[in-house]
C-alpha cells in the first residue's frame, strides 16, 4: 500500500516501518461523510506523539488541501493559543468570543502547532470558503466547538477534527474518500518511514 517492509536480518520475516497511517471510512450516521485517519506505532498500535507526529501531520494537511486555502480553528484555551502564536509570529485572527483562526499557516508553523499544542483539540478547514472569514461558523465554533462543522462541511473541501494527542483526525468531506486521501497524502509522507493502510 505504501512504504514496503524490509526483510529482517536472519529470519526472513518482513519488518514493517515504525509508523502506520490508517485511513478508513467512518460511519457517523445520517448523511455525514467522514474519513478517519489514525497515526500509530506499527508494533504496539499506540498513538504517535511529539516531533515525529508533528512532522507527519504538518506534511499531511497541505497535501490534503492541495492548492486550496486552509485555516486552523481553535475554540478553547484561547489565551494560550494567542501567546503561542505571538511568540512564534504566526498570524492569528480573533474570530468570535471563544474562537481564533490561524489563516494558512505554512508547513513549519503547522509542525509547531501540532507539536506545541498537542494536548488541544482543534479544527482545520480547507477549500475556497476558507479564503475569507465565515462569521456564522466561527460564532458557532465558539458555542459548540467542532460540532459546528457538521452542518457546513459540504461547503468546504474538508473540515478536520484534529486530536493530536490521540493520533487521530476525522475528516468531514463530500469529496475526499479513503482512496483519494491516500492518493493525496502518499507523496507528502514518502520521506517518512511510514506505512499507509486501509484496515477495512
Amino acid at each position: 500500500m505504501s512504504t514496503p517492509g524490509t526483510a529482517a536480518p536472519g529470519n526472513g520475516a518482513l519488518e514493517l516501518p515504525p509508523f502506520s497511517l490508517d485511513v478508513q471510512a467512518l460511519d457517523l450516521g445520517g448523511d455525514v461523510k467522514a474519513v478517519a485517519l489514525e497515526l500509530v506505532e506499527t508494533e504496539n498500535r499506540e498513538p504517535v506523539r511529539g516531533r515525529d507526529a508533528a512532522e507527519i501531520w504538518s506534511a499531511v494537511f497541505p497535501a490534503l488541501a492541495g492548492n486550496e486555502s486552509y485555516a486552523v480553528d481553535f475554540f478553547s484555551h484561547i489565551e494560550r493559543v494567542r501567546e503561542f502564536c505571538k511568540t512564534r509570529e504566526i498570524a492569528l485572527r480573533d474570530a468570535a468570543e471563544r474562537c481564533v483562526v490561524l489563516p494558512q499557516p505554512n508547513q513549519e508553523q503547522l509542525q509547531q502547532i501540532f507539536e506545541r499544542l498537542e494536548g488541544e483539540t482543534f479544527g482545520l478547514r480547507a477549500g475556497r470558503a476558507a479564503q475569507s472569514a465565515d462569521a456564522a461558523l466561527e460564532g458557532n465554533l465558539s458555542k459548540w466547538g467542532l460540532n459546528a462543522y457538521q452542518p457546513v462541511y459540504a461547503g468546504y473541501t474538508f473540515c478536520a477534527i484534529c486530536e493530536p494527542e490521540d493520533g487521530s483526525v476525522t475528516l468531514l468531506s463530500e469529496s475526499l474518500w479513503p482512496s483519494e486521501v491516500i492518493r493525496r497524502v502518499r507523496p507528502a509522507v514518502e520521506r517518512f518511514n511510514i506505512h499507509i493502510a486501509r484496515p477495512n
